[in-house]
């Protein structure tokens, strides 16, 4: 039996993100995947190259159940947050591929735009445990990611993805939040950096 694709639209605390959540896993767990422009999105993803069809779509951002939308700021979300969860609804219930495979050279870059962390470290784990625990489930929440680079000289190095990236309140979020938490749980980490993906 098919169960209708159902889509609903959200607020994240970004004012120029959106998130639509659908019904259904467009990514397996854990997997998330964002394009800034559209030729990034060819050959990669069907769903976010149809997405950038729409001249106000800056960015999109794809991860477990739910597509999170970066617009230009010359079109309010009123106007336009009807059309695209019909459009996103319409795209997955027609069947058609949302991701055939992950872009390596968008990370290839992105880690080269990231600074070098030498090698694994002793709390790796730890810091994992936390983000897994405390952190990666309320940034999902918010239509976002946050991927953990690496652990060096007392500073965790983090990267934001979807809403988080460029969000007037992930700095906020970033030091009052995951700084705090990561600091009382383990002695060594002093500071978190975080970059945009």
């Amino acid at each position: 039996m098919n169960v209708p694709v159902s889509v609903y639209a959200e607020m994240t605390p970004n004012p120029t993100t959106m998130k639509f959540v659908a019904n259904k896993y467009l990514l397996a767990t854990g997997d998330s995947v964002e394009f800034v422009k559209r030729q990034d999105a060819v050959g990669y993803s069907p769903l976010a190259e149809a997405l950038f069809n729409f001249p106000f779509v800056k960015a999109v951002f794809i991860a477990a159940n739910f597509v999170t939308v970066t617009k230009t700021d010359n079109v309010p979300w009123d106007f336009i947050t009807m059309e695209l969860r019909e459009f996103i609804r319409d795209f997955i219930a027609q069947g058609n591929e949302v991701l055939i495979k992950m872009p390596v050279a968008a990370e290839k870059q992105a880690a080269a735009d990231r600074p070098e962390i030498a090698e694994p470290s002793e709390i790796d784990e730890p810091i994992l445990a936390l983000l897994d625990q405390y952190v990666r489930p309320a940034v999902e929440n918010d239509g976002g990611a946050i991927d953990y680079v690496g652990f060096k000289d007392g500073v965790v190095n983090l990267i934001l993805k979807g809403s988080c990236s460029g969000c007037p309140s992930s700095t906020a979020t970033l030091k009052g939040g995951i700084e705090t938490l990561l600091k009382q749980h383990l002695p060594e980490v002093k500071n978190v950096v975080a970059y945009n993906g």
